[in-house]
């Protein structure tokens, strides 16, 4: 579990994005000077404002010194998103037009030795009158290559981190490293470095990901975490790990409201246990997940579903078609619908999603498919340690997770590309079978750790009228090779003989 923020320092402030200050344990140490690199788009100016108009919201003067982007940029940035920049001081230090005539240029000294030196005199200029608590300049790509060696840049940035903790200013530094050589110059110096990267995909919207590199003295959240950009700001994800709330409790049994189904199952499902519902198209695993939905909705206790393939206008009329009402419980809260758009979507994006249902009372959770959760993402890592995260963090919040996926073959061998059979606790097995000229369904539990469960098959059918689990496929043997044998013809048979 991280340990709250070094005790002998204990003045921080957030950086007015929430994720964010989760993954740095609750903030950036005061009066400290950090580095936030990234590649262009990436979104350093965008979260350096939302940083300053933190500071702004508490009355707090703040500034932003500007080597690159003049103020109508940055305002134009800034309406986008919704923000105001009342509170915030932008000063532009920007080379005048007169550069561009040759009667200008220097010719006995560097431009470095000039301009380097009046740059440090505007910007020490502005903070001396407006003496900020927040300050953030853009970028330092330019001071570098102002500089025009490593030693003299090493040096400037380590005078301009020791005047501003003098002064009692948090700092942010934006580095878009399109200057070579650079940024472990300023690592070492800063107290603190973000890294913002642009993954990219190779289909649907790029992934961004938020990582700290460093933090003195902080047990930061480590490790990659996702990050969007919307209208409103940067909105970051923090990794989810579980290990952080475990805890002990007793759990009872969620009922399913069909007795059967509750006979093979024992008595129903474990709160806080994980339940992947299994077989081909069309047995009906969407419709049993929601049975569950169904039955805890009506108790008055919430759920939620996230689905890949189906719509949700498709997932509504479906449960209409087999007479099963969702329509009331989505209208008055109890029941939400999460249709996930799968080239828009992160890892991160979507833990956070299912999280906040949890967090938010919801007693029953659906994933509908694992096979759709998988190929949303599938250029990214590690999704199955990812999932194992989101499902224990579940668990300990005594949600009930079913988990749909689809195996391949309809009839026969079955075979599935996502395994995860050893993450749930129960797995529940759909099959279809040959009998009489007919296709018909069976339904088992092969695995339940909570409590003891029926072994048995018993006959499953979906009809207008809703599910039904039926009686113990007794009568047959070799349900699961998909062509059974009719035990009992077979003996009235041997009889007459």
């Amino acid at each position: 579990m991280l340990q709250p923020q070094n005790k002998q320092t204990d003045a921080f402030i957030s950086t007015g994005i929430a994720g964010l200050d989760t993954i740095l344990a609750g903030g950036l140490t005061k009066h400290r000077l950090y580095l936030v690199e990234g590649e262009p788009g990436t979104g350093k100016t965008t979260m350096a404002l939302q940083f300053l108009m933190e500071g702004a919201r508490h009355g707090e003067p703040v500034l932003y010194i500007t080597l690159a982007e003049n103020e109508v940029e940055l305002r134009a940035v800034a309406q986008s998103h919704g923000f105001t920049l009342d509170g915030i001081t932008v000063h532009e230090i920007i080379p005048a037009e007169g550069v561009l005539d040759p009667d200008e240029q220097y010719t006995v000294f560097h431009p470095s030795e000039v301009e380097l030196g009046e740059t440090n005199r505007l910007i020490l200029a502005q903070i001396n009158r407006l003496n900020p608590t927040r300050m953030v300049l853009d970028s330092l790509s330019e001071l570098q290559l102002l500089a025009g060696s490593p030693l003299r840049y090493r040096r400037h940035v380590l005078a301009l981190k020791q005047y501003f903790a003098k002064r009692a200013c948090t700092a942010l530094f934006l580095d878009d490293k399109t200057a070579l050589g650079g940024d472990q110059q300023v690592r070492s110096i800063a107290h603190g470095v973000i890294s913002l990267q642009q993954l990219e995909s190779g289909y649907g919207a790029e992934r961004r990901v938020v990582r700290v590199l460093k933090y003195r003295g902080i047990d930061y959240r480590r490790g990659p975490h996702d990050y969007v950009i919307i209208s409103g700001g940067v909105v970051a994800y923090p990794r989810i790990v579980a290990s952080e709330s475990r805890e002990i409790a007793s759990r009872g049994q969620v009922a399913s409201g069909l007795p059967l189904l509750d006979t093979l199952l024992g008595g129903g499902i474990e709160e806080g246990s994980s339940t992947l519902v299994s077989g081909p198209p069309g047995t009906g695993k969407s419709s049993l997940a929601a049975q569950f939905v169904k039955a805890v909705t009506d108790r008055g206790q919430k759920a939620a579903m996230f689905v890949f393939e189906e719509s949700y206008n498709t997932l509504l009329n479906r449960a209409d078609g087999i007479g099963m009402d969702l329509r009331t419980p989505l209208a008055s809260g109890l029941l939400q619908v999460n249709q996930v758009d799968p080239a828009e979507l992160s890892p991160g994006q979507f833990t956070h999603a299912v999280c906040t249902a949890a967090d938010e009372g919801a007693k029953v959770i659906v994933i509908d498919s694992l096979n759709g959760y998988m190929n949303a993402m599938p250029e990214a890592r590690f999704l199955t340690t990812h999932l194992r995260e989101v499902l224990t963090y579940l668990g300990q919040r005594g949600v009930v997770t079913l988990l749909v996926g689809v195996q391949q073959s309809m009839i026969g061998t079955m075979g599935s590309k996502v395994d995860v059979s050893y993450l749930a606790d129960n797995v529940l097995l759909l099959r279809y079978y040959e009998s009489g000229g007919s296709v018909h369904k069976a339904l088992s539990v092969f695995k339940k750790r909570g409590s003891k469960h029926e072994t048995t098959l018993r006959a499953f059918s979906i009809s207008d009228q809703g599910i039904e689990v039926g009686p113990v496929l007794k009568d047959f043997r070799g349900i699961l090779t998909g062509v059974p044998v009719n035990v009992s013809q077979d003996k009235d048979e041997a009889e007459h003989e």
